[in-house]
C-alpha cells in the first residue's frame, strides 16, 4: 500500500508504533493496519506525528476486532486521550474507511 522509501522515511515512527503495539499487546493485524494508517497521513511537523501515532494504533485495533480503549493506547503511546478522539475518525476516512457511528 505504501511505497519503501514511505517506509524507510518514517522508520524510527513505525518502531515506536511497534513498541506501542507491543505494551499493547495488539495482533499483526492491529499492527499493520495501524501502520498503513499512520503512513497514509503523517504530518510534517514531528510534533504531531506522536498523536497521529497513537490514533492510528487505536483506528488500526478497532478495524482488526482487536480494539483497545482510547486511554489504554494514550497511555501506552504518551499521549492525551483527547489527542486519538479528536483525530482517530479523519484517519479512517482519509484511508476510505467508514468509520462507526456509535
Amino acid at each position: 500500500m505504501h511505497s519503501a522509501r514511505d517506509r524507510v522515511e518514517h522508520e524510527a515512527w513505525l518502531e515506536e508504533l511497534e513498541a506501542v503495539a507491543d505494551r499493547l499487546d495488539l495482533s499483526s493485524d492491529a499492527r499493520s493496519y495501524a501502520g498503513d494508517l499512520f503512513l497514509t497521513d503523517v504530518p510534517e511537523s514531528d510534533r504531531s506525528k506522536r498523536a497521529v501515532l497513537a490514533a492510528s494504533v487505536y483506528a488500526g485495533s478497532l478495524v482488526a476486532g482487536d480494539g483497545r480503549t482510547q486511554g489504554t493506547v494514550a497511555d501506552a503511546a504518551g499521549v492525551s486521550r483527547l489527542s486519538i478522539q479528536q483525530r482517530w475518525k479523519d484517519l479512517l476516512e482519509t484511508a476510505g474507511l467508514e468509520p462507526p457511528r456509535w
